[in-house]
């Protein structure tokens, strides 16, 4: 069976860890980089290697020919020559071991050679047993810490990221709605309502024929294991690790079926005590009065019927939609397509991977208007962060870059700023004079995620309370799945933002997502202004935006909410120097 992106990316990722391991230099990142790109892809890449060969690759960031070569023995052996090496030389569940938080590639390489320890139930028997802290450079600290990381990942329950998963049942959709036999078809459940994270696959068709749908679905290439099937239900076990059902309904019942299996569990017995009340039934093949069928062909229709106004999936988790449902209170959701500009953008300056100016082709091709490159400065010294004189030599290439996109008739202006680091104390790692220079200025917490509550809080504010400063960036830290949020008052946050007027980000990388939704809703409610930015180290990246609109849709936000909506005059105007 041919691979997945998903399986081709862990292998990439695993050979980056291999390298960190090996201490060996630049190919790391390469490998990373090459793996996200492939992770985001919207197609697969098998299937557009048996048509395009070789040229498949081209164009893929961080795909050079070293690791083009790689993919193409990947997609026709199933391994290459050094990923086998590497695991013959390290027998161990790299990624299994790198999920826990603080065990990286250099520690899972002294784990192995001092206490051979190959996965996750080894490290934590080794660190319940004492072991750990008896290794050079680690203590009793270190091994408390695994311990807590192991737990924490326990109750992640195995759940993969919205930005993994949405690109695979997409294509995994557009090959059922190839069926001759089906008429429409969509992925529910919790991917529908983009839920940070995913458990399982729900996937809904209508069809006059479903006993040929589930065989036709039966042979996808897609699928690993069968668990069960028959002419409307099938449970599968799919390549990338994910079960999936597939209902196969009449399209009578299409409506009724999709609000059914969209969820949530919740949502759903809210509307069906609203529809007892009326002494009718709801189930998934519609809504009735008796016998008969008074609803249910499309979702708009039911809800119609239920007297409520139509509730967009990304609302359905019971938070207060159906009153504001019931009168007419639910707010005009930001739409997928409304962000002009990204305001945070890496560069090869520092951790990217691409220049200024293919930065800004690559967001001009995703239709943006405008960008503020925002590389790292100099206190994260592991991305080669840039110090002042380098700020202002950034500033001049900027400059002429524009200069050159103007000439080319590029439609996207770059913006200088910065993602300047908050110290310990609160300070930021670049000196007021060069910030007052920048178009855009964001701060981010990169380190000491351990302090308390009140050190971390008035650590965020002082920031905050800088002149220059105009966004905080991923607030919280949060890696999902890899590292807690900082423990931060986010109500005190949120007022010193409003009396501030510092913008909070949603970051939309997939694996940050932060502010988390509820926060989205506070700030919503506060009145303090957000930005969506996809956090771009690849000209790829651009396609993140649409994680971070799903996460503001579930906070709540409308367009309003949000400053990057507004053309690039608008958003200047808000920036702390120019007001």
């Amino acid at each position: 069976m041919p691979m997945t992106n998903r399986e081709i990316a862990n292998i990439l990722y695993e050979m980056a860890m291999f390298f960190e391991m090996e201490s060996v230099a630049f190919k790391p990142a390469a490998y990373e980089r090459a793996a996200q790109s492939i992770e985001s892809l919207g197609a697969e890449l098998a299937g557009s290697y048996r048509e395009k060969g070789k040229d498949a690759f081209a164009g893929i960031p961080g795909v050079g020919k070293g690791i083009a070569d790689h993919l193409e023995d990947l997609l026709k052996k199933g391994d290459f020559r050094e990923h086998m090496m590497l695991v013959k030389k390290y027998p161990v569940a790299v990624a299994e071991l790198a999920a826990v938080e603080g065990v990286g590639p250099k520690m899972i390489k002294l784990l192995w050679q001092k206490l051979k320890i190959k996965n996750l139930a080894g490290l934590e028997a080794a660190a319940k047993a004492g072991k750990i802290r008896a290794l050079p450079g680690l203590g009793e600290k270190s091994e408390q810490k695994i311990l807590k990381g192991i737990e924490f990942l326990k109750t992640s329950g195995g759940r993969k990221l919205l930005g993994s998963i949405l690109p695979e049942a997409r294509a995994l959709e557009s090959m059922i709605r190839s069926f001759p036999e089906a008429d429409e078809v969509m992925v529910c459940g919790s991917l529908r309502r983009r839920k940070e994270t995913i458990g399982d696959i729900d996937i809904l068709v209508s069809s006059s024929k479903p006993d040929a749908v589930s065989k036709r679905f039966l042979a996808l290439p897609l699928i690993a294991h069968v668990y069960g099937h028959g002419p409307t239900k099938t449970n599968v076990r799919l390549k990338n690790g994910l079960d999936a059902d597939l209902r196969v309904v009449p399209k009578k019942s299409w409506g009724a079926a999709l609000n059914y299996f969209t969820g949530s569990k919740e949502h759903n017995v809210a509307l069906r005590e609203i529809a007892i009340k009326k002494g009718w039934k709801l189930n998934e093949y519609g809504l009735f009065s008796g016998a008969r069928m008074i609803a249910g062909k499309t979702e708009e229709e039911l809800y119609k019927k239920l007297g409520l106004r139509y509730i967009e999936p990304e609302l359905r988790e019971m938070t207060g939609e159906i009153p504001a449902a019931r009168t007419n209170k639910l707010p005009h959701l930001i739409g997928y397509g409304a962000i002009r500009g990204d305001l945070q953008v890496q560069t090869n300056w520092t951790d990217g991977d691409n220049s200024i100016e293919e930065m800004a082709r690559a967001a001009s091709d995703a239709g943006l208007e405008y960008i503020a490159i925002t590389d790292h400065t100099k206190s994260l010294a592991m991305t080669g962060g840039l110090d002042e004189k380098k700020l202002a030599r950034q500033i001049q290439e900027i400059k002429q870059v524009n200069a050159k996109l103007r000439k080319k008739k590029i439609n996207c202006i770059v913006l200088a700023g910065a993602e300047v680091n908050i110290m310990k104390d609160g300070s930021l790692d670049i000196a007021d004079e060069m910030l007052a220079k920048l178009d855009v200025v964001g701060a981010s917490v990169h380190s000491h995620f351990r302090l308390s509550r009140m050190e971390q809080t008035a650590r965020v504010i002082r920031a905050m309370e800088n002149p220059h400063v105009d966004i905080i960036f991923h607030l919280t830290g949060r890696r999902i799945n890899k590292r807690k949020p900082i423990d931060v008052d986010i109500d005190a946050v949120i007022a010193a933002a409003k009396r501030t007027r510092t913008m909070l980000e949603i970051n939309a990388s997939p694996e940050r997502l932060d502010l988390k939704d509820e926060y989205i809703r506070k700030c919503v409610a506060a009145g303090v202004k957000m930005t969506i930015d996809s956090d771009a180290h690849a000209a790829g990246h651009f396609t993140f935006l649409e994680y971070g609109i799903a996460q503001a849709r579930r906070g709540w936000a409308e367009k309003k909410n949000v400053v990057n909506t507004r053309p690039l005059k608008e958003f200047l105007a808000l920036s702390k120097k120019r007001r």
